[in-house]
């Protein structure tokens, strides 16, 4: 049973059972309240925090020469002091009963002019030791008024209140707002001055200040959280998108892998049909080479088939290659875009891997041209060089405004990703004329191109294709 659920008297019984207390909902409230009055106002109250200087990295701040832009630092030091010397300087107008001259001026400077610069360093301390220079002025002040509170002591009460309300939080400013409250009363009815409602309306305007800094506390706060949120929101977001573009990547591969681990195991078992009487050696070896193939193929099988959703079906079609970039170009034209191929280079067979990332990366670097550079013009450069495959994707600026983008804002990581699972490098930023630029570089293993297979510079890729057929 939860101890502070409210304890009634078993039926039949006359009285409470001994030792229960009856906690109403009214009582916790003000247990509560009470318990966070003393953490906010008792528990060390007087703790040495300092107020660290404000970031010199503003707008203003950064336009300061040399020393002056040090000293912004300390700016809101300077504003304290300041309003300590105001509170010294109004309490100095009121002499105080029975003292004169220099004494007067000492004791009145220290009383009100102390706690405000105590709020610098110890803020709790200061609102206590405020109020009780308010209580010293109030109870010894000849000001010819019922109110205990003298121009002096209130200023120098208000600016205490400010300052520590915007070093804590919105709680502390509450209860503070309680304590001087209840100060003014009490000081009102012990003092015989009977202008309790003074002291109400003086706490009034108090409690409005300590609101507008309060609710500026609360939209900071809000402003903070908000913020906070939205970066983890984007992380999220990408951590999301990568995640889901490496899931794409294993289902295409899970594709390609299992085609060819299912082509070893079926010539495994056909080779030594085609050798007459080969020896057993040949024969266990074919056995063997099928039986790791089979055992691979349902490990990769059970391993990357945990990437496949429920609804997911795989493609009927073979992966796409760089073989089939001419019927992906066609259908870019088709959609408004201009665009040209230039193939460098001796065009080869990559691996299937290769071919299907680049295929891949220059269908996303389109589609995000269809997206975000409507009117302009794009150029596909794919380069086969000794050492592996370069891409480069350029677009034009856009000549008319885009509309709202259907995707989802993440082509580039997507690209990105299949760029590093192959060990490459990509590029991607802005040119100079204002459109956009992707360049890719893919590494492969060198491979001894075939004779019949070298095409002239600036060979099409389907028209060699063409020919192999």
């Amino acid at each position: 049973m939860d101890v502070n659920e409210t304890i009634r008297p078993r039926q039949g019984s006359g009285s409470t059972a001994a030792g229960a207390v009856e906690r109403t909902p009214e009582f916790r409230w003000l247990m509560d309240a009470y318990a966070g009055l003393r953490r906010d106002l008792f528990h060390d109250a007087f703790a040495y925090r300092p107020l660290p200087p404000r970031r010199t990295d503003g707008a203003v701040a950064r336009r300061l020469p040399g020393r002056t832009g040090e000293a912004a630092a300390y700016l809101p030091h300077a504003v304290v002091c300041f309003f300590a010397f105001l509170a010294m300087a109004y309490g100095y107008e009121r002499s105080l009963s029975g003292l004169t001259g220099g004494f007067t001026f000492l004791l009145s400077g220290l009383l009100l002019a102390g706690p405000v610069v105590m709020t610098l360093v110890r803020p709790i301390g200061a609102f206590w030791l405020s109020c009780a220079a308010v209580v010293l002025t109030g109870m010894m002040a000849d000001h010819g008024t019922m109110s205990p509170w003298t121009p002096g002591s209130g200023l120098m009460h208000l600016t205490v209140l400010a300052v520590v309300a915007l070093r804590t939080r919105p709680r502390v400013s509450l209860n503070m707002w309680l304590v001087t409250l209840g100060l003014g009363v009490v000081l009102s009815v012990v003092s015989g001055r009977a202008d309790t409602l003074g002291s109400v309306q003086v706490a009034i305007f108090f409690g409005m200040v300590l609101l507008v800094i309060s609710v500026g506390h609360i939209r900071k706060d809000a402003e903070r959280q908000v913020s906070a949120e939205k970066s983890v929101t984007a992380v999220e977001r990408d951590r999301r998108t990568v995640l889901e573009e490496r899931t794409n990547i294993a289902r295409e591969l899970h594709d390609v892998v299992a085609h060819h681990m299912s082509v070893v195991a079926i010539q495994a078992e056909a080779a030594p049909y085609r050798v007459e009487n080969p020896p057993p050696e040949l024969a266990q070896a074919f056995a063997t080479i099928r039986e790791n193939a089979v055992a691979a193929l349902t490990e990769l099988r059970r391993v990357l088939g945990v990437v496949r959703a429920e609804d997911y079906e795989a493609p009927d079609a073979p992966q796409p290659t760089l073989a089939d970039l001419d019927g992906l170009l066609a259908n870019v034209r088709e959609a408004g875009l201009p665009v040209e191929k230039v193939v460098t280079g001796a065009v080869r067979e990559l691996p299937q891997g290769v071919e299907l990332s680049a295929y891949r990366i220059i269908q996303e670097a389109l589609s995000n041209t269809l997206r975000h550079a409507p009117g302009s013009g794009a150029r596909v450069e794919i380069g086969y060089v000794l050492g592996g495959l370069g891409l480069r994707i350029l677009n034009g600026p856009a000549t008319s405004e885009a509309g709202p983008s259907q995707g989802s804002g993440h082509g580039l990581t997507g690209m990105a990703e299949r760029v590093a699972m192959l060990g490459g490098q990509m590029t991607a930023e802005r040119t100079a004329e204002g459109g956009y630029e992707v360049t890719v570089f893919i590494p492969v293993a060198a491979a001894e191109p075939e004779p019949d297979r070298e095409p002239e510079p600036g060979v099409d890729l389907a028209k060699r294709t063409e020919e192999r057929t």
